[in-house]
Formats: C-alpha cells, structure tokens, sequence
C-alpha cells in the first residue's frame, strides 16, 4: 500500500511518509509497553504495603503522558503529510491530465477521471490522514501487549503468541472474501451509475414519447444487479466476519482459563493474572477493528490502483531542446493518423502560407477538424510531419506551440466565473483596455450591456447561463484578446440564429485578418472568404483550388455547394 502511495505520488514524499509511518510505529509500541507498569502497580496494591503503589502509578502516568504527547505528534503529522499529498496529488494529476493526447478522452474515461479527480483522490489520500494510524495501532499495539504478555508470564505469552499467526490468518481471508466482493461492487456501482444518466439524458425523448410515467429497464435493471450483488456479497463475507469475531473472542476465552489455571496452580500471582486480563482485553478491541479498518484501506488500494493507472498512460513527449518556429505558415508532410484501426487522415500532404486563409470542406467523419488537432498537437502522428513556421510540432515547447495559436470550437466552454474572466483566458496579463477593445470586436458588449451585472455577471458551469451565440462571442473575444498568429476555427456558426450569426461572422472576420487561418466550415459565406478550399473525403484530399475554380471543375465541392445552397422545398 505504501510503496504503491509513494508510486502514485513520486518518490519526493518517501522520507515524510516513512518518518509519519516510523513515529506512528513507536507511540503503538509505547502504548503497548505502558501497560507493563501495570504489573508492580496491582503487586502493590493486593501486597502488604498498598502505600508503595504511589510511585508505579506515577511512572504509569508519566507513559501515559509521553504516549500522549507522542500520539498528538504522529497524528499531527499524518494530518499535514497527508494534506500535502492531497495538494501534491491534485497537481500531479492535474499535469498529467493536460498532457495526456485528446483522443484518451473517451465517454468512459472521462466519467472515470471526474469520480477520481473529486472523491477518489480524497479517498486515497485519507489513507496517511486517517487510516494509516489506526491500522498500525490495531496491529503493532497487540503484539508489543503478546511482548509484554510474555515478560508477565511466559506462558500466556507463549499461548498468545501461538494465537497470532492463527488470527493473521483468519484477517487475511477475511480481507480476501470482502476484496473480491468490493470489486464486483464497484463494477455494478458504475454501471449504474451510467444508467441514472443516461436516463436523465433521455428524459426529453421519454417525454416526448409520452413515457414520463414508464419505469426505465435498463436502470432497473442495473439497480436489481447492484442490490442482488451487495446481498450476495453480505453473505458470503458474513462468515468471515463472524469468524473473526469468534476467533478472537475464543483466544480471549483461553488465555483468561489458562491465567486462571496458572493462578489456582502457584505459577502466577493475582496481581499477574489482573495485568494479563487486562492486556487481553486491551487486544481484543484493535484486533475486531482491523476488518473494519482493512475494508477501508481496500478501498483505498483500489482507488490508488486506478489513479497509478491514469497516471502510467504515457503523455504526448516534450522536446529535449524546444525549437523556436521561424514563421507562420503551416504544412502537412505525408500526414497519417489513425484512431483504432482506421486511418481518420491518410498520407494526406497540404501547406498554408503565412496569412492566408484555407477552408476544410467535406462529409462528416472526413478527417476535417483532426488536422485542426493535429496543429495543435492534440494527438501526435502516426506518420509524416505536421509543421508550424517550418518547425516540426513536436519539436516546439507545448506552450510555445499554444501561444502561437487561437482556437474557437463550434462547441464552447466557459468556466463558471465572470464574462470578463472567461475573456481573459486569453490573455490574463491584458489591461481592461485591451479586454474592451476584443469584446467590441466580437460584439461581446452587445451582450454584456443587457445581462445584469454586466462584465460581473455569472456565465454559470460551461457557460450554461448564456445562449450558444453569446458563448461563441465569448470564445471570439477570448481568441481576439489573444492575438495568436495562426486562428483556428471549426464549425464557429453552425448552430447559430441568424443575429447570432451575423455578429458571430463580423467577429470572425475581424479575428482572421491578417492571420493564418485554417477553417472547418459549411456556411457559404466563411468558406467564400478563403483563399483556398480543399475538399476532404475518408482522410484524402480529393479536390483543391480556389472557390470559383473548384465550382467550374463540377466535381465534389460543387456538389457540396449545389447541395447546400438549393431552396428547401416542402411537400
């Protein structure tokens, strides 16, 4: 567990875990060792002169202080260690994640990484906190007590000592029985928690369909699977439960008879057989708290074992010795990229001079908005180059290659925060001057005028509190402010009203001046505007040349244009 913690975390915590985990070990030894005072202290008092008691008991109570002070300190020291590994791991995790190639982020993994990034990671960082000190005092306090044991008397401590491989046992089939049963839970667990969204995200066409009042089978279902394997899992680790309880109780039951044979017999004296109940008792209650415990720490490794497996995904690499872009221009060298089996670009060679304007066209599914990622090196090529200012990609710093280049997606998010810090994005050091002046060129004021708060106002979590127009404003000024050489742009007015639109476009137009510019599109009007057009199909370009030039030729592109600019006619 500790060396996978340590994995997780990097080997940087090693020496403030092992030294919590090492002062943790000796406040369980020191409270075990406290109770063997306990010996002259009953000797004293069933003796001839209970008077001499006096002294043990101070001697008992000075360890029961310096136990005290030690349990603060190693507690203490849990606390801030883990509180620094909580903080440590949000960042590493967090740095990891945005290195990660975009294409690892499938449905599945990213409700994955949400559970982990918010409960999970606390879940395993409690183990320092939380766990760790009450799993070493139920396991090294007993047998510092069976050390004692055997000083008192050296047979129970002898028949103390035979008894602890015998629970060691027990505890570890224990922890087996639940283990297996802790996995298919959690599985159930988030199939289930899969169904319960994908309901809530059909309620409209539930709704639609007149079925509001219909149970959903497929949660039911899942739901009946979660509670027969939970029953099913009760019952079966219900016996190694029990067993634990009886086991120790047992042991508890024949070290009191043995005492009690050794005091009628002579061997022992009360005051020794006092201290040995006592101690047993002492063992018995950190011995039933350890299945409890170990479910806890279960949990834990688990959760650790999914975080070390995230972060062993191998990131997209960074240069050894960035190089520095010499210009704006964009070029494709025999590009290829798959995803799985099939070659979503395929050998596909294009270039961009600086400040020139080039249109992706084509069906959905064609590659178009994978060579805006590739630019932006949201995934590395399977084969070729991708190069920006004659730079390989690869070669250039990840931050370098981002400074360099203004994204706005058809699908925007904001932050939940202002309007004005959803624009600053872009630039955070900009003055309010220059904030201004990028929101009037999207007509981002237009919007902020009439919402109240103005600049202040809430856009609420992805930017759920405005309209799709008004977060592509948002997105336009962020990339305005931003004033990156190379815009890239897909889709930006796809889903647009016709206001919306309008202002969109203006904007649009604004940010594409005098910059190199690679647009995904299929309005008419954006596409017009390109200095190039290619049309793309199964990851090949299969028509390039200028707009009109490719209308002449009758080919692909005038069939897409035909298509898209006839009348709708109805039936």
């Amino acid at each position: 567990m500790i060396r996978m913690l340590l994995r997780v975390l990097g080997h940087r915590y090693a020496r403030p875990v092992r030294r919590t985990v090492a002062l943790m070990t000796a406040t369980a030894v020191a409270e075990g060792l406290s109770y063997a005072l306990l010996v002259p202290v009953l000797r004293a008092l069933l003796g001839s002169a209970p008077a001499d008691a006096w002294p043990w008991l101070g001697a008992f109570g000075a360890a029961v202080a310096v136990y005290a002070v030690l349990r603060y300190r190693s507690d203490l020291s849990g606390f801030r260690v883990g509180t620094t590994m909580l903080r440590g791991m949000y960042h590493r995790l967090g740095d990891h994640l945005a290195r990660l190639p975009l294409g690892w982020y499938d449905a599945g993994r990213v409700g994955e990484v949400s559970v982990l990034a918010s409960r999970g990671v606390l879940q395993a960082m409690s183990v320092i906190a939380h766990l760790l000190a009450p799993f070493i005092f139920a396991s090294v306090t007993p047998l510092t007590i069976v050390a004692v044991l055997l000083v008192v008397s050296w047979q129970l401590g002898l028949a103390a000592l035979v008894a602890v491989p015998v629970v060691a046992v027990i505890q570890v089939w224990t922890g087996r029985r639940m283990a297996a049963t802790d996995a298919q839970r959690h599985e159930r667990d988030r199939e289930a928690t899969e169904r319960v969204v994908e309901y809530l995200q059909a309620q409209p066409v539930l709704r639609a369909g007149g079925r509001t009042e219909e149970r959903f089978r497929l949660l039911d279902d899942s739901l009946r699977e979660v509670q027969r394997v939970s029953r099913r899992g009760t019952l079966s680790t219900l016996p190694a439960v029990v067993g634990v309880t009886l086991v120790v109780q047992a042991v508890f039951t024949a070290l009191s008879a043995l005492g009690v044979s050794l005091a009628l017999s002579g061997s022992i004296g009360v005051a020794e057989l006092l201290t040995a109940l006592v101690l047993a008792t002492r063992c018995a209650d950190p011995l039933l708290s350890l299945s409890d415990i170990g479910g806890k720490l279960r949990g834990a490794r688990s959760v650790l074992a999914r975080l070390d497996a995230v972060l062993r995904t191998e990131p997209l690499p960074r240069p050894r010795e960035p190089v520095e872009p010499a210009g704006h221009d964009l070029a494709f060298e025999s590009v290829t990229f798959r995803h799985g089996d099939r070659a979503v670009v395929d050998d596909l060679s294009l270039s961009v001079p600086a400040g020139q304007r080039l249109a992706v066209v084509g069906p959905s599914g064609a590659g178009k908005s994978t060579l805006l990622q590739l630019i932006a090196r949201f995934y590395d090529v399977d084969a070729g180059v991708v190069r920006v200012g004659g730079t390989d990609v690869r070669a250039v710093d990840p931050e370098a290659l981002m400074a360099r280049i203004a994204i706005v997606f058809q699908d925007v998010y904001l932050f939940d925060g202002t309007i004005e810090e959803n624009v600053r994005l872009g630039r955070p050091d900009a003055d309010e001057a220059e904030v201004r002046v990028a929101a009037s060129a999207a007509r981002l004021d237009e919007v902020v005028e009439r919402l109240p708060g103005g600049w202040a106002a809430e856009v609420g979590e992805g930017g759920a509190l405005l309209s799709g127009g008004e977060r592509q404003r948002v997105s336009i000024a962020r990339a305005l402010l931003k004033n990156a050489p190379v815009v890239l742009l897909d889709e930006v007015t796809s889903a647009l009203d016709p206001i919306n639109e309008a202002a969109v476009h203006e904007g649009v137009e604004r940010l594409m001046a005098g910059r190199t510019v690679v647009m995904v599109a299929h309005r008419l009007r954006t596409v017009r505007r390109a200095d190039r057009v290619v049309f793309l199909d199964g990851g090949r370009i299969v028509e390039d040349g200028g707009h009109d030039e490719l209308l002449r030729q009758g080919g692909r592109y005038a069939e897409f244009w035909h298509l898209s600019t006839a009348p709708v006619t109805s039936g």
